[in-house]
């Protein structure tokens, strides 16, 4: 066979310096939008925010000379833009209390994991990693907020023949069409979380499918997978040590169709509220409400939360 010539390897030279050349101007630019609400915490909190969330989660972006370079500038672009969207610690205001409080302990969270800031990320930016004893600083500080030490004071309601009878009359049926059904207690138990943001005492239940999806690392999840999340609040640690749940708040459905819910990521969402399990939601619209807080803080698994990790 006939090795290429000289006039080849110009000529592929030539094509590659064009491409490169067409990137550099088809690049996308990293804008820095003004800070209109600024995330107010601790200095020592700040500081470790700044240099290892900061560049993507916020509007004070520093852009490093190879940032800007093609094909690695549209990935910046792309993870920027995608930080934004879930949380951005320059427009913090725009989240209720609740949902800031919730965001800082996943933020904590997928720290602990090593999930963030994200690995190809620190290879390129070594200085963004967080310590171990940053980590503590954080956990620390989360520790300090509202819903950590919040506790369910009322006296313990529990189910009585009045909910019984409710529930055999008639099947409580979600907005979007799913039914309540008990049986996620015949399930496996996947995780148990006590929600420090929230107050709040939580098991997950998963179906076979899940499970069994879970056992072989496969994500997305299957079609037919599902899973109950049920949650109650937390009373105040007795003398003892011990924390005790509180009353029955409510239980969460999450259903795998990727052709019926594909609006909502290939979820459908059903809450039932209360001892009755009164559906949550005024219209259909509630499970966008739904699946945008999933969106947010759990679109690397699925949209799934509190999943095993190992």
């Amino acid at each position: 066979m006939k090795k290429p010539g000289l006039t080849f390897y110009k000529s592929a030279a030539i094509v590659l310096i064009i491409i490169f050349v067409a990137l550099q101007i088809g690049s996308p630019a990293i804008k820095n939008p003004p800070v209109t609400s600024e995330i107010v915490v601790p200095k020592e909190v700040k500081q470790i925010l700044e240099r290892a969330c900061y560049d993507c989660h916020s509007n004070e972006a520093k852009v490093e000379w190879f940032d800007r370079i093609a094909p690695a500038s549209f990935l910046v672009a792309h993870d920027v833009n995608e930080a934004r969207s879930r949380f951005n610690f320059s427009e913090w205001d725009r989240n209720p209390p609740a949902v800031q409080e919730l965001l800082l302990w996943e933020m904590v969270n997928a720290i602990d994991q090593q999930k963030m800031p994200l690995q190809r990320y620190q290879l390129a930016h070594p200085g963004s990693k967080v310590s171990a004893s940053e980590l503590t600083v954080l956990k620390q500080y989360v520790n300090t907020l509202p819903g950590r030490h919040k506790v369910d004071t009322a006296r313990i309601v529990a189910r009585s023949l009045t909910n019984d009878k409710f529930l055999t009359q008639k099947t409580p049926v979600s907005l979007n069409g799913i039914p309540y059904s008990a049986e996620y207690k015949n399930w496996k138990i996947i995780s148990v979380t006590d929600k420090f943001d929230g107050g709040s005492m939580r098991i997950v239940y998963g179906n076979d499918v899940l499970v069994k999806a879970l056992k072989n690392h496969q994500l997305p999840f299957p079609d037919g997978s599902r899973v109950v999340k049920v949650v109650w609040g937390k009373q105040a640690e007795d003398k003892d040590g011990n924390v005790l749940p509180g009353n029955f708040q409510n239980a969460q459905f999450m259903i795998k169709d990727s052709k019926k819910y594909s609006s909502t990521e290939g979820w459908g969402f059903a809450k039932f509220d209360g001892l009755d399990l009164k559906p949550a939601g005024k219209t259909v619209l509630f499970e966008q409400t739904c699946a945008n807080c999933h969106r947010l803080l759990a679109p690397e698994n699925d949209f799934v939360f509190n999943i095993p990790t190992k």
